[in-house]
């Protein structure tokens, strides 16, 4: 029988073994989330190449977030049918081959279709290195894991703007995607080394049915999100796009429920950690996936700021994100995983409640600690939520958690987006105005309509067991320690 010692020992060399992998994968879910953000800030030079209107260039984002959304739930079958590093490698080389094409594109066309290819890699790349991830480390290690794997995700989408800002202005938006090129090069050399290539003994067949009606349902929901975003649309268009969605997703849903082994395995919501996390916990990120898309624009159109000062300002959400970093281990270990989403949730949702009281005379110093207040809330409340949703989950099932919970994710940042410019136009009704003009107002009402999104997400998390996770964050409740009979 191994002693606690050499058990402990064990788990600290596996968890070694795996740190290399783990950032590998932050590394390619940072290059991810950056190319998914770093284009705001070009799109009125890029409309100038192509020769399009402004407004049309949310297209070339569209695209990319709609890929995502269709491939995401075939990622875990590709990579038990074909090995994590097949995969995993294929989809680096996709993305990156798709970033040079978005950067010699010379119409809107060719770009459009360049972004159908980089969201296919994307799609790939995120979820298949997840899965990487978790394979490879153990229980103990996880929390410290999904945190390194986290925090790219939450500072692609604050240092994109000014990142895009800089190369647009000094040098030209085509730099934007030929940035990912040297990433790229050394993400394949990396994984071909360090990932194996284990292929799963008792594959299960593919579900073509499940995809095709998960991939066009949700595809249509984020269109039909946007559609309502521009405010330009007729009902009976968005009425359509609705229509197919809810028809194709409930269909998707029945199917899922009876078939065996579905393109996602609905299953993994009888464990009562990860379904909380996808419920409420996608509220959140619906929420905060919102805020990338709207500070921006209030310092810009709203405040009469320049790309280059809004993107500085930005910076502080940034560095709450990272400062953060530090004691979440700790933190969650302290208080447990309940007790950090209720209050943590909570702070978050009242940060974005403060960012609708900045004005256009506000002092920096003011707005830059309440930016900096948000980043440090929201960093920790992704890392719990990432790290709880797989406390519970078998190692066995790792793969379909992985597919399910990465669709759900990426529908949640697509959804954020559109929630937002959704958020504008509301607020743009409630004010009288027409949908051509924007007032610094607009903008604060919106951030208090996502506000009470993220905070609606909170409610969810009260189901939860007082020792949830504990396993994972080393919590343990009076209630938990009386029952194990330990003084």
């Amino acid at each position: 029988m191994q002693t606690p010692m050499k058990a402990s020992g064990g788990a600290k060399v596996a968890q070694s073994a795996s740190t290399p992998i783990i950032m590998l994968v932050a590394a390619a879910f940072f290059m991810e989330n950056l190319d998914g953000s770093i284009i705001a800030t070009a799109i009125p030079q890029m409309a100038q190449s192509f020769g399009t209107h402004v407004a049309d260039m949310s297209l070339g984002i569209t695209a990319y977030l709609l890929t995502l959304a269709v491939f995401i739930p075939i990622s875990g079958w590709t990579a038990d049918r074909f090995g994590v590093r097949t995969v995993f490698t294929s989809a680096i080389v996709l993305f990156t081959v798709a970033s040079i094409l978005c950067g010699i594109t010379d119409t809107f066309g060719e770009f459009v279709a360049a972004r159908v290819f980089q969201g296919i890699g994307g799609a790939m790349m995120v979820p298949v290195g997840r899965l990487a991830v978790l394979r490879s480390t153990p229980k103990a290690g996880l929390m410290r894991a999904i945190a390194i794997v986290t925090w790219p995700g939450l500072i692609a989408p604050v240092l994109g703007p000014p990142l895009g800002g800089f190369l647009t202005t000094y040098f030209s938006w085509r730099w934007i995607f030929y940035l990912n090129v040297p990433l790229g090069v050394v993400g394949v050399f990396v994984s071909m080394r360090l990932l194996d290539n284990r292929r799963e003994q008792d594959l299960r067949s593919f579900d073509i049915v499940g995809f095709i009606l998960c991939g066009i349902g949700c595809a249509t929901l984020l269109y039909a999100m946007e559609l309502i975003g521009r405010g330009d649309v007729s009902l009976n268009r968005l009425g359509l796009f609705l229509t197919i969605s809810i028809s194709c997703l409930g269909c998707a849903w029945l199917h899922l429920k009876r078939v065996k082994n579905g393109a996602i395995d609905l299953s993994t919501l009888k464990i009562r950690t990860f379904a909380v996390v996808m419920g409420g916990g996608s509220l959140f990120r619906i929420s905060i996936s919102a805020v990338p898309f709207l500070l921006p624009l209030m310092f810009q159109v709203g405040f009469g700021m320049d790309a280059f000062r809004s993107g500085l300002l930005t910076l502080a959400v940034f560095v709450g994100n990272l400062l953060m970093k530090v004691f979440t281990t700790r933190i969650v270990r302290r208080f447990g995983f309940r007790s950090v989403l209720l209050v943590n949730g909570v702070i978050a949702s009242m940060t974005l409640g403060m960012t609708s009281l900045i004005s256009a005379g506000t002092p920096t110093a003011i707005v830059f600690f309440v930016l900096f207040v948000g980043g440090l809330a929201r960093s920790l409340q992704f890392t719990a939520l990432n790290t709880l949703s797989f406390a519970d989950v078998p190692k066995s099932n790792m793969s379909a958690a992985t597919s399910f919970s990465s669709t759900v994710q990426q529908l949640s940042v697509g959804i954020g987006v559109a929630a937002g410019a959704m958020s504008l136009q509301l607020s743009r009704w409630m004010s009288g105005h027409g949908s051509d003009a924007m007032t610094a107002g607009d903008f604060q009402m919106a951030f208090l309509f996502v506000a009470a999104i993220g905070l609606l997400g909170v409610v969810d998390v009260l189901g939860l067991p007082r020792d949830a996770g504990a396993v994972v964050s080393g919590h343990r409740t009076a209630e938990s320690t009386l029952r194990s009979g330990r003084p």
